[in-house]
């Protein structure tokens, strides 16, 4: 097995975990950890491609770059809205965000 099999492996894994946790949670907070573990799989997958693919053309550092800024984007608006939730349900958990009504 190559090098890149383990990091194609390990990146399956993780995304895997965090597809699991963003599905299974009921914890706002932990279906954005979910989310998060889904793009660090991702972010992986284009360092790794990146490193044993064609190393004069930085375009997997660059895709890296752009997808760990949206990536803090959406933690900020996420946390934004679950924070807001937050504050006119008093819960946390997601079956309760069932109406968006004022």
């Amino acid at each position: 097995m190559t090098p890149l099999t383990h990091y194609l492996i390990f990146s399956a894994l993780l995304f895997c975990i965090g597809f699991a946790g963003a599905m299974m949670r009921r914890n706002a907070i932990l279906v954005l950890i979910g989310i998060e573990l889904m793009l660090n799989a991702a972010n992986l997958n284009f360092i790794a491609f990146w490193r044993y693919g064609n190393t004069e053309a930085i375009s997997g550092v660059m895709f890296t770059i752009f997808s760990i800024a949206i990536a803090a984007a959406e933690a900020a608006v996420g946390l934004a809205l679950v924070i807001a939730i937050y504050r006119h349900r008093r819960t946390m958990q997601m079956d309760k965000f069932d109406t968006l009504k004022g």
